[in-house]
């Protein structure tokens, strides 16, 4: 059982930074694979990034170099650095986490616990 909280987001201008806070409760978390998924207005769900219990990490293509994401065991807590922000990056930013068994793990349905999402706008 895991619940899952989001923090961080707000308004960034072009070329800014920003990190994203996935905070988690529950004793098996340490051995989840961990997801950061976005929304944007009137678009799907997209995968953003994603770390293993082993720290194996995967980048989506539209952010790799820019995006890092990272886990802090002992706070129980995934964070997500962002980089260079452009505008395209605006969208509802949401932490899930599973006991994901195959690699790479890009789709929604291989995560059971999702968090209530924070806002994140890049302005031009």
């Amino acid at each position: 059982q895991v619940q899952l909280v989001e923090s961080g987001g707000g308004l960034v201008q072009a070329g800014g930074s920003l990190r994203l806070s996935c905070a988690a409760s529950g004793r098996a978390f340490n051995s989840y694979t961990v997801g950061w998924f976005r929304q944007a207005p009137g678009k799907e769900r997209e995968f953003v990034t994603a770390i293993r219990w082993t720290g194996n990490t995967l980048y989506g293509d539209s952010v790799k170099g820019r995006f890092t994401i990272s886990r802090d065991n002992a706070k129980n807590t995934v964070y997500l650095q962002m980089n260079s922000l452009k505008p395209e990056d605006t969208a509802v930013y949401y932490c899930a986490a599973g006991q994901v068994t195959v690699w790479p793990a890009r789709n929604r349905n291989e995560y059971d616990y999702w968090g209530q999402g924070t806002q994140l706008t890049v302005s031009s």
